[in-house]
């Protein structure tokens, strides 16, 4: 076992995809003093401070192409490696754990120019350009997917999933919904991830009407940043711009329609929800699009690309499936059987195996 005064500095910045998993291995690792990298004015500094010191570093992401920002851009990476590096010298750490994103990079680089090792987590199918690029420097780079493993040549990977909150956990905190819905009415839980989804809310809107005809409730999790997320009104119908306990929310829901992130389609899968899957056209290498690609072939859920899907389309695969209670049983049933519940546990493992053995 690790001595109690190993400390591990964790680098996880931005949106929940990002952070949730990192929040999670971290109550995995009681017995490591740990400390967090991020970014000013992102979701970190809502969720962390409360529970890990909180260090925070101005770097962006590169566009494309070379221009005066682009230049600037490079300044506040070097000028992040050096105050990572000053970070895990002055705080005596003796590892790195990172989720990606642009806070990666300052973040590894400072680590190994230090010698110190780092693991990396890649929660989706089709691991980014950062992920591509630092794999090769980690001590291990842990996938949530085992596809993910044969686009990163060179590299050792471990397949460990991708770890969900604690609620989702928690047989207890699962089932206490608190929400108007009653028992035997067919429930839709709609959402876009941590950063909402204001083209799927406008669909869903259109649609909405003939799911009421059936019976069916909706809870729509619209976001922060839908100008028009008020402007539907109905007594089966209930619009948040977010909601806690997700875990009771997913269980009790006979059908999602949702982004394909990767947080959350492991949220989908360990809840066992079947899911109508609408990848975000502008990810990065249409990565959402391979993460949907994973629960389609296996028959855990549907998905269509947004440019080919009208609310006419969506209105009728969802009638479809609500007619099918069958399919939609088989569908979660598929959901839950390649989900990985103890993945918090398999990567908080490979973490001390790399620190320990360092």
């Amino acid at each position: 076992m690790p001595n109690a005064r190993l400390k591990l500095l964790i680098a996880a910045s931005g949106t929940g995809g990002h952070l949730f998993p990192a929040i999670a291995l971290a109550d995995k690792l009681q017995e490591y003093e740990i400390e967090w990298l991020g970014v000013p004015n992102r979701l970190e500094t809502q969720l962390v401070p409360s529970q890990y010191p909180l260090h925070t570093i101005a770097v962006e992401g590169f566009q494309q192409g070379l221009s005066l920002a682009s230049v600037g851009i490079l300044f506040k990476l070097i000028g992040g490696i050096l105050q990572v590096r000053r970070i895990l010298k002055q705080g005596n750490f003796h590892g790195l754990f990172t989720t990606g994103g642009y806070i990666a990079g300052p973040a590894v680089i400072a680590a190994r120019s230090l010698g110190l090792p780092v693991v990396f987590h890649e929660s989706n199918a089709l691991p980014g350009k950062v992920t591509r690029f630092f794999g090769p420097w980690c001590s291990a780079v842990a996938v949530g997917f085992d596809v993910a493993a044969k686009y990163s040549p060179g590299v050792k990977t471990v397949c460990v999933g991708t770890p969900v909150r604690s609620q989702f956990l928690a047989q207890e905190i699962a089932e206490s919904l608190d929400l108007p819905i009653p028992d035997g009415a067919p429930l839709i839980v709609v959402f876009g991830g941590s950063q909402g989804a204001v083209a799927v809310n406008q669909l869903v809107r259109q649609s909405a009407p003939a799911w009421f005809e059936v019976g069916a409730y909706i809870v729509h999790l619209t976001g922060d940043r839908d100008p028009e997320a008020d402007s539907l009104q109905h007594s089966q119908y209930i619009s948040l711009p977010f909601y806690d306990n997700m875990a009771a929310l997913l269980r009790r829901a006979n059908l999602a329609i949702s982004r394909s992130g990767a947080g959350s389609l492991a949220e989908l899968a360990v809840c066992g929800t079947p899911a109508i899957l609408i990848p975000y056209p502008f990810a990065a290498e249409n990565h959402q699009s391979f993460n949907a690609a994973v629960f389609t072939e296996v028959g855990a859920a549907l998905s269509f690309q947004q440019s080919e899907l009208t609310a006419e389309i969506l209105q009728k695969q969802v009638l479809d499936l609500l007619q099918s209670p069958a399919d939609l049983t088989k569908m979660g049933e598929k959901a839950k059987a390649i989900a990985t519940p103890d993945s918090a546990d398999k990567l908080a493992a490979l973490v001390r195996e790399m620190l320990f053995n360092n």
